[in-house]
């Protein structure tokens, strides 16, 4: 019975880390790699041992610690990059050399000056040198998606027979929108005569901010495998986010139609680990991993949340990793979650006590966006000590007091749009 998981090659060491602003030194490197051991990734590109010495190195200690994983080294098509690749690799329990060249027309002309004749002859000969390191090869057609079709079929056909078992049919510069990407594994699977002897990979960037959409066609057309980083790190605008395409198949599996054995609770502390490491934080706003992932400061959303986490939320923050849902204090919260706040630090508050703390919230929010639980307990206290001339209550925060009548319907501010 085939594996219904799909192989997650995760390239955070390799296109991830040449981003600029996310190098790695060779310690960081191998932290990560563990992180992303833990993480449960199927492979681990460790990177380009022609690129430096360190890059070498790096990926040698990678191959030396991490066993379980396949560790791959990225290579062009030229025998010095094979060569370096497989020594990298040497130690490594489950090795892959990765070798690619360029395939559209542009990039033959313009950027290798090759000719196509000299491009197959130099995946053939790569592919074959690459067998004698390892029976696990890779190639990549750089640029594929703006190949032209007909020799694309070509280059993979000739590849596959030389010895590729992998065959990576990258979006380089993140163009293509997902019909096409449909259209064009469809395209490729079907008209090369021995496609079945190789699995297919789909490399997705995201210049046009489609490289996870492209991704998920990909995968449904029929590639096995998918290429993605941590926190979607990578060149110019990044690669297939990891923690995205994950979690549509943990969330959607009816639609998604594809599984990973990525193990999901540790997503949220690879991607806290990959921003340490590179000193570059992730957006506030990023799908999964954004420190705005799990927060909610509308007081409608913050109500839902408070009384059924599903309103709002379609996985729990606790499946990625990270601790419990945020209550933002803003201008946009509403008194359910200043009232829940509160009791979380140690205030029992009167209706009465409780309007008030809520109107000195949103007063000092609508100076400077939110509001912290220390503020927020200051304000407490403060109104503690001073109660309202129409409050007879006497109101104390410390110590417990009965039970107050129960609050009327969420006010506070924010739509569900």
């Amino acid at each position: 019975m085939p594996d219904p998981n799909v192989i997650v090659f995760d390239t955070t060491l390799r296109d991830g880390e040449q981003a600029p602003g996310f190098s790695m030194r060779i310690p960081e490197k191998v932290r990560m790699a563990r992180q992303l051991d833990a993480l449960g990734v199927d492979v681990i590109e460790a990177g380009f041992p022609i690129a430096s010495e360190a890059d070498a190195e790096a990926v040698r200690l990678v191959a030396s610690e991490i066993r379980r994983p396949v560790i791959a080294a990225l290579a062009r098509c030229s025998p010095a990059d094979i060569d370096v690749a497989g020594a990298a690799l040497r130690s490594a329990t489950r090795p892959r050399i990765h070798t690619f060249i360029a395939t559209s027309d542009l990039h033959l002309e313009r950027k290798l000056r090759i000719s196509r004749d000299q491009c197959v002859e130099a995946a053939e000969r790569a592919t074959r040198q690459a067998r004698r390191y390892t029976s696990d090869v890779q190639f990549s057609a750089e640029d594929a998606t703006r190949s032209d079709l007909d020799f694309l079929c070509l280059v993979v056909e000739a590849v596959i027979r030389a010895g590729a078992t992998t065959i990576n049919l990258p979006d380089t510069v993140g163009y293509c929108t997902p019909d096409e990407i449909t259209e064009f594994f469809h395209a490729i699977t079907s008209r090369v005569p021995n496609a079945d002897k190789a699995v297919f990979s789909t490399h997705c960037h995201d210049d046009l901010g489609l490289a996870v959409a492209n991704s998920v066609a990909a995968l449904k057309a029929g590639a096995q495998q998918v290429e993605c980083t941590v926190n979607g790190i990578g060149e110019r605008a990044g690669n297939a986010a990891l923690e995205e395409i994950v979690m549509i198949a943990h969330v959607r599996a009816e639609r998604a139609g594809f599984r990973t054995r990525v193990r999901t609770t540790e997503i949220f502390g690879a991607s806290q680990l990959l921003s340490e490491l590179t000193t570059e934080p992730v957006q506030a706003n990023k799908a999964i991993v954004g420190r705005n992932a799990f927060a909610h400061e509308a007081g409608i959303h913050q109500d839902g949340v408070l009384k059924d986490r599903r309103t709002y939320e379609i996985m729990t923050p606790e499946s990625v990793g990270v601790p419990r849902t945020t209550l933002v204090l803003g201008k946009h919260s509403g008194r359910h979650a200043v009232q829940e706040r509160c009791a979380a630090l140690g205030f029992t508050l009167s209706k009465h006590e409780l309007d008030r703390v809520y109107r000195k919230m949103i007063t000092l929010a609508d100076r400077k966006k939110s509001v912290s639980d220390e503020e927020l307990a200051a304000i407490a206290r403060e109104i503690a000590r001073t109660p309202a001339s129409s409050d007879s209550s006497r109101p104390s925060s410390q110590g417990p007091r009965p039970a107050q009548e129960a609050m009327p319907a969420e006010v506070g501010y924010g739509h569900g749009v």
